[in-house]
């Protein structure tokens, strides 16, 4: 039975509990912290145990699911209102977050990017810089990320577009053909409307490139995957690691494109700033007019 007490009952039933149920127990009592933003699997590797075994142990707790049992936990560790940043604690002052959230952002970066494939990008980038169209898919906080790809690519360019409606990508991917790309954002990977798409956009004859988890249901079906593995659960906070390590790979992929198109797209970046120097404000227009 579900209970405000949930990790006094796991404590005081440890005897009772069959050799995986207490390599789960051992791991959510030594780091409750760091559980209420775990993934499943996650917990699944660190106990040893299956996905299945998780979600049984969640069952005898009187929860439907992990999720649910992690939004019961944040809730038991005082976080009900801190929705906004793991580590970030409710009543930090000023330098203790921005530093908390400084610091967070950096590690984070960093291990994405030690865990990046020079090869897989290298093969990414060939395929972006052939593509007759890409078209940039996001929902949620990954339309941002997915605005910021086409603004990006736009400018080397290549004929792109970007929509966070599934409707306008569903129909999108119906008409897809060979050469198209769709470049697929999603932290979780969990959306069937973006999944769904991607299905079509790929039985179309496009390459469908997931930016996601390496393990989620998008990656699976995706041509490539530049998998993200940053452990934030958007569940219970507000996507910001993550958000950033997209923005980042976009970044990457784009230079490297850039590059790949060589003086072709630097002619372009040329024209396009000696057009926008022309709509800017000048405090020198200003002075001459007086």
């Amino acid at each position: 039975m579900k209970s405000s007490y949930v990790l006094k009952i796991i404590e005081n039933n440890m005897d009772e509990y069959s050799a995986s149920y207490r390599r789960i127990a051992e791991v959510i009592l030594e780091q409750p912290e760091k559980i209420v933003r775990m993934s499943i699997s996650k917990l699944s590797q660190l106990a040893n145990v299956s996905d299945p075994t998780i979600m049984r142990f969640c069952a005898m707790l009187g929860f439907p699911g992990f999720k649910d049992f992690k939004l019961h936990l944040a809730k038991e560790l005082a976080l009900k209102e801190n929705y906004v940043h793991w580590s970030v604690e409710q009543n930090g002052n000023p330098d203790s977050y921005i530093r908390r959230v400084g610091i967070a952002t950096i590690s984070t970066l960093n291990e994405v990017l030690n865990s990046i494939n020079e090869n897989d990008i290298e093969e990414l980038v060939e395929i972006l810089s052939n593509a007759k169209k890409i078209e940039f898919w996001g929902q949620g906080a990954s339309a941002v990320v997915a605005q910021d790809a086409y603004h990006k690519f736009f400018r080397a360019g290549i004929s792109c577009a970007t929509t966070s409606d599934p409707h306008m990508q569903c129909m999108s991917a119906g008409v897809m053909s060979k050469g198209d790309v769709v470049v697929a954002i999603s932290h979780t990977g969990k959306s069937e409307n973006l999944i769904t798409n991607a299905k079509i956009a790929k039985a179309q004859g496009g390459i469908v490139i997931g930016i996601t988890m390496n393990s989620s249901p998008l990656a699976k079906i995706c041509t490539h995957t530049v998998g993200i593995n940053v452990d934030e659960d958007t569940d219970i906070y507000l996507p910001m690691l993550s958000r950033l390590a997209h923005l980042m790979v976009i970044d990457i992929l784009a230079v490297g494109v850039m590059l790949k198109k060589g003086k072709q797209a630097m002619d372009r970046m040329r024209r396009m700033k000696e057009a926008l120097m022309q709509i800017k404000y000048s405090s020198v227009d200003e002075e001459s007019e007086e």
